[in-house]
């Protein structure tokens, strides 16, 4: 019985979340849109993206991590449909506008692995990717593999105008 009140209170708790941020990235956008960095834009950036059914001009604030050349995002959620077949996006970053285009990456190693670089880069991150780990610190396979069933990705950002 315990089990069937598990789902509707992590849904209802995602919903409350879903309030929240709404909430929050309405200030959020306006300080990521500052045309010089700010103590947020170190973790945090500005995506501009139409989408791809309404046409609609969209900005979101996500967090990032650095991996080399590219930035991660963790995400899930809807917003990340409107990224398929590597569509142009422009990136609020640390006060300048940037030219990017997105992969999304569902393979369960790699989402596990860039999940591990995300933790170093920005820890704070972490605490909105609620997957459970195994006694040995690795992701539980069950969890992760369900969370990618329900639409949780890697953004994997490349910069500027190259494909």
């Amino acid at each position: 019985m315990a089990m069937t009140a598990f789902p509707e209170n992590a849904a209802e708790a995602g919903r409350r979340q879903a309030r929240i941020m709404r909430a929050v990235n309405v200030p959020m956008r306006a300080v990521l849109s500052l045309p010089f960095p700010t103590p947020l834009s170190a973790n945090l950036m500005l995506i501009s993206y139409t989408g791809v059914k309404s046409g609609k001009a969209y900005r979101q604030p996500v967090s990032y991590a650095r991996d080399g050349e590219t930035l991660l995002t963790p995400g899930g959620g809807r917003w990340t449909l409107n990224l398929k077949g590597g569509r142009k996006v422009a990136l609020r970053l640390r006060g300048r506008t940037v030219p990017a285009h997105a992969d999304l990456v569902s393979d369960p190693a790699e989402v596990e692995r860039l999940l591990g670089v995300i933790a170093v880069g920005n820890p704070r991150a972490m605490s909105f990717i609620p997957l459970p780990r195994r006694p040995d610190g690795r992701l539980d396979p069950d969890a992760l593999a369900a969370a990618i069933g329900h639409g949780f990705r890697i953004v994997r950002w490349h910069l500027g105008d190259q494909s």
